[in-house]
Order: structure tokens, then sequence, then C-alpha cells
């Protein structure tokens, strides 16, 4: 028996894009083949759903918004975050188990390999946003604006969660494993908590508000929900949809523009 070894000419670099799908479609596999990653998050994001819409709802006020309008954006946007654990653990494992070394050793560009990971998991995130979306339906949520404006709020959630992936991939590149990982991840669930995410803004005390206002959750739910719903959102946070959606996506770019860097950095160290 003779054995055919294939040898990659370490000369010619793999094109980005490609090397970028390879990894992006191998990370895509392992949610398909494992599915609970995906599923048990989505029923856990639901489950968080329904308390805040049965158990808190009724003694939170939204200032001319019924709660379950407020909530919804809220939560919807802050549910990429609550997707980070997995995405931080998932790099982590892959750190533990000498994926990433192997990726090293090949002819491909320092940034696909994150690059694909954060493709990857934004796939994912994107299905968990769905789930709570239609969740969110059932539950009372209306829509009060136009349906167009709704989808783009729909898209800016996909876009935030993109942002958010690099600073969980950094987490798991750091984290010496997954349970590591999984507990550096908490340390973003203050700012859904103190953000306009779930009360409003002006509720907290007045000391709190200004960081509330000044940190990267508060436009980002602010502009999921004045797209959805409408004029009388914005009566209650008192910006224009479009201000807020401008300072949201310099808040997700700026997320990029500083984790992507220490990402690719952090996975060339090894």
């Amino acid at each position: 028996m003779t054995a055919t070894t294939i040898t990659t000419p370490t000369s010619r670099t793999t094109p980005f894009a490609t090397s970028t799908l390879v990894v992006a479609k191998r990370a895509i596999l392992k949610y398909v083949r494992t599915p609970q990653l995906v599923v048990l998050g989505a029923v856990q994001g639901a489950m968080f759903l329904l308390i805040f819409r049965y158990v808190f709802g009724g003694a939170i006020g939204a200032g001319g918004l019924k709660y379950v309008d407020f909530l919804v954006p809220g939560f919807i946007t802050t549910g990429v975050l609550f997707s980070g654990a997995g995405a931080a653990a998932g790099v982590a494992e892959d750190v533990e188990l000498g994926f990433f070394d192997r990726l090293r050793s090949l002819p491909i560009s320092r940034l696909s390999v994150p690059t694909g990971r954060a493709l990857a998991d934004t796939a994912a995130l994107t299905w968990g946003l769905v789930v709570t979306v239609a969740i969110g339906f059932l539950v009372g949520f209306r829509l009060h604006d136009s349906v167009p404006h709704a989808l783009l709020a729909f898209a800016l959630c996909i876009v935030f969660g993109f942002a958010w992936c690099w600073v969980f991939i950094v987490m798991g590149l750091m984290a010496g494993n997954a349970q590591a990982a999984q507990g550096m991840s908490l340390m973003v669930f203050p700012f859904t908590f103190v953000s306009s995410a779930y009360v409003p803004v002006n509720s907290m005390p007045g000391w709190l508000q200004p960081i509330a206002e000044h940190q990267p959750i508060t436009p980002m739910v602010n502009s999921v929900r004045l797209l959805t719903q409408g004029d009388a959102a914005e009566r209650i946070i008192g910006h224009t949809a479009g201000g807020q959606v401008v300072v949201a996506l310099l808040w997700a770019a700026g997320i990029v523009a500083v984790f992507a860097p220490i990402a690719v950095a952090r996975y060339r160290k090894g």
C-alpha cells in the first residue's frame, strides 16, 4: 500500500475570502452537529424574555409605551450579548484543543481565522434573534412603525452582534479554557442592565444616567426601539432614529476597530 502526501506550497498564501469561509464553515458545522449549542441558548433567551415580560413587566413603567413594546426591542438587541458566552467558550475550546495551532502552520491570512469565527458566531446569534423576535410577537409585542424600518432594526442587531463577537473572540483567545472564557464573558452583562434596554434611563439615579447614556448598548437599543416604535419611543428617548443609528454604528465600528487587531495579535502570538 502506498500513501499519497499532499503538500501545500508555503510560498503561496490562500486568498483571504477562501480561508475565512473555510474557518466559518467549520465553526457552523460544529453548531449543526452539536445543535444544543444553539438551541439551549435560544431557549435560555426565551426564558429570560418571559420572566421580564410577566414577572417584572407589571412593576415597570415605560412612559407612554406598553412595557412589552418597550422591552422586546431592548431584549432583542442585548440578546447578542447573551450569545457571547458560547462564542467565547467555543474559541477557548479551539485554542485548548490545538486547532488554532494547526491553522497557524498554514499559509493563510492571520486575519481570516478570527474573521471566519466572527462570521460563524454572527450566523448563530442571528438564529437566536429570529427565535426571540418570534416569541416577542407571541407575548404581545407589536410594531408601531413601518415594516422596512423593522427590517432595518433587525439588520442593525446583526451588525451589533458581529461587532460584539470580536470582544468575545478576544476573551476566548485570552482565557485558559472554556470555563474561564464563560466567566470572562459575564463581564459585559453589566452593560445590558446599566442601559436603556429594560428601563428608561430617566428612571435611574441622577449619577447613573450619564453612564447609561454614554455606553454602547444604549444607542444600539435606542436605534432598534425607535425604528420599531416610532413617535412614542421618540418622546420617551428624546432622540431621533437617524441620530441614534449613526451613534450606534459608530460604536459598532469602534468596537471592531479596537478588538479585531487585538484578536489578530493574540492569535498570532498563540
